[in-house]
């Protein structure tokens, strides 16, 4: 906490992808010893006991002279990690195949934007990589019960946007319709995950986790972090947010469950599109909404 409400990274997630260089419990003790000391530093301390992780991609060149696709292809190589190895001090989630990140600060796999990086590795015949990434969102699925935001320790509360049936569909349009069968078992894992406790819901607890029972008996899904404190990868602004409101807890929980949609953070979320403590993702709206009815031609939803 010290480190994340300090100054010393301007980006929260720089922190929580450091690796330290001891175990952590040599690296508290060394901490409690040496923090109330006249001439401790604490960027000191974490640049001796922490490598700071570097930007993905941070030394790639565009070639002005390039076409757009041939600057896609350059890419491919730049973005694409080798499997992990396993690190018990790292926020990491080790993966066993080579697989695809965004770039920048954002160093590992990202669950819905795989789908759409797929989409281009599809038309430039990467089919090699798609396996790769299709068989690690599977072991994902068979680790941890479903795809986490990202193969981050800090990302397992939430998912994101549940593409991995359209990733399993990219790969079988390249390889037939066996690889459906292939992937079965993980197809219906996520589905489990996400209708979680949806034969359990009433009209008096009409919500749970990711499902909710509409006045109709209909079940929706909705976004949902099961966390509720400030997002390691976002602590500092996430706190300032959550403290200037009146529910702490609630609007972190807000917070993160946005993030679970991938749209972290649009004004959709916000009572006042200006201001995002008014962020209110998960909170049951006051209006009671009824389905869609016909009225003079026009389909429209009313609110009352």
């Amino acid at each position: 906490m010290a480190v994340q409400t300090s100054d010393i990274f301007p980006d929260s997630k720089t922190f929580v992808d450091c690796v330290p260089k001891v175990s952590d419990e040599e690296l508290l003790a060394d901490y409690q010893d040496q923090k109330d000391q006249p001439d401790f530093g604490l960027e000191e301390f974490v640049n001796a006991y922490f490598e700071v992780p570097g930007q993905v991609g941070g030394n790639f060149q565009t070639d002005p002279s390039k076409s757009i696709t041939e600057h896609i292809q350059s890419l491919w190589p730049v973005l694409t990690r080798q499997p992990d190895g396993q690190n018990p001090n790292s926020t990491l989630i080790p993966l066993p195949n080579p697989y695809l990140v965004p770039g920048g600060r954002f160093r590992e796999v990202y669950y819905w934007d795989s789908y759409f990086s797929m989409l281009g590795m599809q038309e430039d015949g990467q089919q090699e990589l798609i396996q790769n990434m299709v068989d690690n969102f599977a072991y994902l699925i068979d680790e941890v019960g479903h795809i986490p935001n990202g193969n981050r320790t800090y990302y397992l509360t939430r998912s994101q946007p549940p593409f991995f049936s359209s990733m399993v569909g990219v790969l079988a349009e390249e390889k037939g319709d066996e690889v459906w069968v292939t992937y079965l078992p993980q197809l219906q894992k996520e589905y489990d995950f996400w209708m979680d406790g949806a034969d359990q819901l009433t009209e008096e607890n009409p919500i749970y986790r990711r499902v909710v029972r509409m006045g109709t008996g209909n079940i929706l899904n909705r976004y949902q972090d099961d966390g509720n404190t400030p997002r390691p990868e976002g602590y500092k602004e996430d706190k300032e947010t959550s403290e200037a409101t009146e529910d702490y807890i609630r609007t972190n929980k807000d917070l993160r469950s946005a993030a679970e949609s991938g749209w972290d953070f649009s004004c959709r979320w916000f009572r006042d599109p200006m201001d995002i403590s008014t962020i209110h993702h998960t909170r049951r709206p006051k209006c009671a909404y009824v389905p869609l009815r016909k009225v003079s031609g026009e389909r429209i939803r009313a609110s009352g």
